[in-house]
């Protein structure tokens, strides 16, 4: 698979797949700049070889046509900031505006098509919508790593129509970064894997069993768990029909020699909010009419010396619900031995994108860590195994 640092994009305009689904304040003002960070070293490169760039992306979940709030004209600005470059928007994505932009762009010019998915047919991964989107430059660059497991006119169906393809710089830190955790990590490798339900990480957990020295559980799938071993949860999160699998994970974690670690206590509160009553206590003995939202202190200091053990580490999901201030304690402290172990201990730390890289981010964090994803659903699924549409385009 080659990557732009293969190609000369000398006179060529090319037609850059990139991931600007950033999010906006009320005054469309942009959030988080982690996304539009990412893209700008593939956008350089493809200017400073003497190319032009025609970048293309999705934003937000447009239910029927055009939305102003998910219209992309809203971060021109602030990307032609980042990029030093005038970004020049093309408004409509398919449309004869933006076609003959396109036909008249110049070496050293960037255009940025609005939303991609204002279109039912990009999602649909149409061809002719896809061949449209083509036929405007010489060449595909895919760098969007965060839509590579979905495959849509943009990030996949147009590798047909198009005489070359690579991969930008972003797609291959991604790939790099999962290869270091999966196959070249430095042992201890510890997992620690976090979020709401087992359904949606059992793939990685039974992954993570073939690859790692621990896996650390947290977050309210840990209650699954507990549940599975006779625990008393109250009315903490829990899938019912999970339980034997639970159960099969934890057998399966000793026949293979990992240590597969639960949270010991948690914080207890009655109701899903962020202002009741907290009393800490035991994971397996939560009061019937009361929840566990995040991990208590005794499981705090227990992953940490697991986490500042390790010399490779993987993070992806929240150890409670963290966007409540008083249930935030247990993802800090993950994620400040995280940082700890990278910054003091050399460990590479890769954060599988999602909840956990808004976390890392959002606390301070972000420039601490080894690699942060800008794709959680496409780092899972890559981390579980599976050929990513958007990759397999470029091969």
């Amino acid at each position: 698979m080659k990557t732009v640092a293969d190609y000369n994009f000398s006179g060529k305009k090319a037609v850059v797949r990139v991931d600007l689904n950033v999010p906006l304040n009320d005054d469309f003002s942009v959030r988080d700049y982690t996304r539009i960070n990412a893209v700008i070293p593939t956008v350089k490169k493809i200017l400073e070889d003497g190319g032009a760039a025609i970048l293309m992306s999705h934003m937000g979940r447009p239910k029927d046509g055009f939305e102003d709030k998910f219209s992309l004209k809203h971060i021109v600005e602030p990307l032609s900031e980042k990029l030093g470059v005038e970004v020049l928007f093309g408004g409509d994505c398919i449309g004869t505006a933006a076609d003959a932009m396109a036909a008249d762009l110049k070496a050293g010019q960037v255009m940025l098509l609005d939303n991609l998915r204002f279109y039912k047919e990009e999602k649909k991964g149409d061809e002719d919508f896809a061949k449209k989107l083509a036929s405007r430059g010489d060449v595909w660059v895919m760098d969007a790593f965060g839509t590579a497991h979905r495959a849509h006119a943009s990030t996949a169906v147009i590798g047909q129509f198009v005489a070359d393809k690579v991969a930008g710089f972003t797609m291959g830190r991604e790939l790099e970064a999962a290869q270091k955790v999966l196959e070249s990590g430095e042992k201890p490798v510890t997992a620690i894997m976090g979020g709401a339900k087992v359904s949606d990480k059992i793939l990685i957990i039974e992954k993570m069993l073939n690859v790692c020295d621990n896996v650390i559980i947290g977050g309210g799938m840990a209650y699954t768990f507990c549940k599975a071993q006779g625990g008393q949860i109250g009315t903490s999160l829990c899938e019912e029909d999970k339980l034997d699998l639970a159960l099969e994970l934890i057998k399966k974690a000793k026949e293979q020699n990992v240590q597969l670690i639960l949270p010991t206590d948690c914080r207890i509160t009655k109701e899903f909010s962020n202002d009741g009553e907290i009393i800490i206590g035991s994971n397996m003995e939560i009061p019937e009419d009361m929840m566990g939202l995040d991990i208590g202190p005794d499981s705090e200091k227990k992953f940490q010396e697991v986490i500042l053990d390790s010399k490779t580490i993987l993070w992806n999901g929240p150890m409670g619900v963290f966007e409540f201030e008083n249930f935030a304690n247990g993802t800090i402290s993950i994620a400040e031995a995280v940082a700890e172990a990278t910054e003091k201990n050399g460990a590479f730390s890769l954060i599988g994108g999602g909840d956990s890289a808004a976390a890392v981010n959002n606390l301070g964090f972000g420039d601490r860590v080894s690699y942060i994803s800008t794709g959680g659903g496409a780092m899972l699924e890559l981390m579980e195994g599976k050929e990513l549409p958007g990759i397999a385009a470029l091969k």
